[in-house]
């Protein structure tokens, strides 16, 4: 016992640490940036309606990212007894984000949010330690990696949403506040980077849903819709991201919004799974707990809109 709370605590005391480091780069990054005037966009107005456009769906992909996190890590971290005090960080730095991403998807400036910024920066830390934290609690078990700890421990995959959610809004931002109509992210052209990411994004997420439908054993066969379509889609995006012009971008347009449908119906699917446990939703207190998640299925939507976002960057002429 002496053991577990010495383990705890060291754990708690690293976390601790770790928010109280990015807090303070936050406030300082915020500080540095007061003192510096505001860029004023210097496109042309066509340019300047498509990269707004895109921002937005940015955010809007962010906010839905950050959604499923709230949700999913209020449970899954509930379902756990908050064991761990930083199992709230999520919870906090998800509803924060929600809210930023929220405020964005109806910001029709072209000019970047410092606070929305920041706050995404933040989140995407977070959601970095979280990982580390995931694969901490699946070595630590007995057998280490194994089938059984990657079906049944911390979610591996489960903390890259709300990196993702940090990434996409910190994004938005830099594709508003781009000057000179230089669309640049990470020192590379904002439009290829994002569908990479998007990309990315989606093939793991595709990722993690197979390996949590196949300890359901495929027993409907809708279950197999998550890991044929979207992995059709990470590839038309990709594709596009490194050619000089997207070839295909309607039929990649087209492959996005049915991946984003899926992310909706996903959670109707998990829904009518809860019901199919013991109880039903009569019994939902435990059965949402035990049943598949309802909250994961809108990350697709989430990279879908994130793809959509990049396709329209790569189609601006000033992208290339």
């Amino acid at each position: 016992m002496w053991t577990i709370d010495r383990e705890r605590t060291t754990l708690e005391g690293a976390g601790l640490g770790l928010l109280a480091a990015v807090s303070v780069g936050v406030l300082g990054a915020l500080g540095r940036r007061a003192l510096a005037p505001t860029p004023a966009p210097a496109w042309a107005p066509h340019a300047a309606a498509t990269t707004v456009r895109a921002a937005k769906r940015l955010n809007n992909s962010s906010a839905l990212l950050a959604l499923s996190v709230l949700a999913d890590s209020s449970i899954e971290h509930y379902r756990g007894m908050f064991f761990n005090k930083i199992m709230l960080l999520p919870i906090l730095s998800s509803a924060l984000t929600l809210g930023s991403s929220l405020h964005g998807a109806h910001d029709e400036t072209a000019v970047g949010h410092r606070l929305r910024h920041a706050i995404a920066a933040a989140s995407a830390c977070i959601g970095l330690a979280g990982g580390g934290f995931h694969l901490y609690n699946v070595t630590k078990r007995e057998g280490g990696f194994s089938w059984a700890n990657l079906f049944y421990s911390a979610p591996l995959g489960a903390p890259y949403a709300l990196i993702l959610a940090g990434v996409m809004g910190t994004a938005a931002e830099h594709v508003r506040d781009s000057s000179r109509g230089k669309l640049r992210l990470f020192d590379l052209p904002v439009g290829r980077t994002m569908a990479v990411l998007a990309a990315g994004g989606i093939a793991g997420t595709v990722a993690e849903a197979s390996l949590l439908h196949f300890r359901g054993a495929y027993h409907d066969p809708f279950m197999f819709v998550p890991v044929t379509i979207p992995p059709i889609a990470a590839g038309l995006i990709a594709k596009a991201a490194w050619e000089r012009r997207p070839r295909w971008p309607r039929l990649t347009r087209a492959w996005l919004w049915l991946t984003a449908a899926i992310g909706f119906a996903g959670s109707g699917f998990h829904v009518y799974g809860v019901s199919r446990n013991m109880g039903g939703w009569r019994n939902w207190s435990q059965n949402v707990l035990n049943g598949p998640p309802i909250p994961a299925p809108p990350s697709f939507t989430g990279l879908a809109l994130a793809g959509l976002a990049a396709l329209d960057l790569l189609q601006e002429k000033r992208n290339d």
